[in-house]
């Protein structure tokens, strides 16, 4: 891929980033531009720091053990992804943008002792209905081999050509079937899963920051969601696999969340749904 490659030093500090992003938030400075920008960041011999990983496990109610979570090398790329989202060029400010969708890709497990290298860099930016959506490509390699690959969807809304056109027709609330199990997640949970994850946007650790930004209370992150519905299939993922996310309504905190999982002739179908009024959180499929 043509552009401009940037090769760190060390893992970014979110709380740094954070504070620009914020900056970039504001209507005078603003981020802009109509393209995805050309800088790959990468960064080698990344080692995954055991206690993180059990904290994450305890946070997310995942267990661990010797090889990754599927969803825990998100908090491994999400301190570069943020610098790539705060850089010049970057279309569109990081605090406010939406993470509309995730893809993982897992290509085989990843041992907790191995030195995993690390690129991430942006590209696909295109109109939605509800604004512009770019995709951010976080890859981890051991050595030349690619191990995992994330496509992390956001969406900044705002009016573009495709804004009056029709979305599917909203379905009406129904009482949900009764789930695999029901998930309670509270402020608590949250806060500890913003500190092994380093992600403290705000709308999840802030009361006036959640508000700031539209919610009535704090929400749970898409990722800790996306990893917390995992405990109902966990022992049965396969070893190479595809997670395909998509968010719904926020989870407003705090929360007790209805858990399902089908399995299907293809892999799984999993999902979190509002108990009583059956709208999904997040639907998702492991292929």
């Amino acid at each position: 891929m043509a552009g401009k490659f940037v090769e760190l030093t060390g893992m970014p500090g979110t709380l740094d980033i954070y504070a620009r992003a914020v900056r970039s938030a504001l209507p005078v400075i603003g981020a802009g531009g109509d393209s995805a920008p050309d800088t790959t960041f990468s960064l080698s011999g990344v080692q995954v720091d055991p206690d993180n990983l059990a904290a994450y496990d305890r946070a997310t109610g995942l267990r661990f053990g010797d090889t990754l979570p599927l969803t825990y090398p998100f908090t491994l790329v999400f301190p570069i992804v943020m610098k790539l989202m705060v850089s010049d060029g970057f279309p569109f400010p990081a605090i406010g943008s939406v993470h509309a969708e995730n893809v993982i890709e897992q290509f085989r497990p990843i041992s907790v002792s191995e030195p995993l290298d690390v690129s991430v860099h942006a590209e696909n930016l295109r109109e939605h209905r509800k604004g512009l959506l770019i995709d951010v490509i976080s890859e981890i390699r051991v050595g030349r081999e690619l191990v995992w690959r994330q496509t992390s969807s956001f969406l900044r809304q705002q009016k573009t050509s495709l804004s009056g056109k029709p979305g599917p027709e909203p379905k009406p609330d129904e009482v949900p079937p009764p789930p695999l199990r029901t998930l309670r997640v509270d402020q608590k949970t949250i806060s500890k899963y913003a500190a092994v994850s380093g992600d403290r946007n705000p709308i999840h650790v802030s009361t006036l920051g959640a508000k700031a930004f539209g919610f009535p209370k704090t929400i749970a992150h898409g990722m800790w969601s996306a990893a917390a519905v995992l405990g109902s299939v966990e022992g049965r993922i396969p070893e190479a696999v595809t997670y395909s996310v998509r968010f719904g309504k926020p989870i407003l905190l705090p929360a007790t969340l209805n858990v399902y999982a089908d399995h299907t002739g293809e892999g799984w179908d999993v999902s979190l749904k509002h108990p009583k009024k059956g709208y999904p959180h997040l639907t998702a499929t492991l292929r």
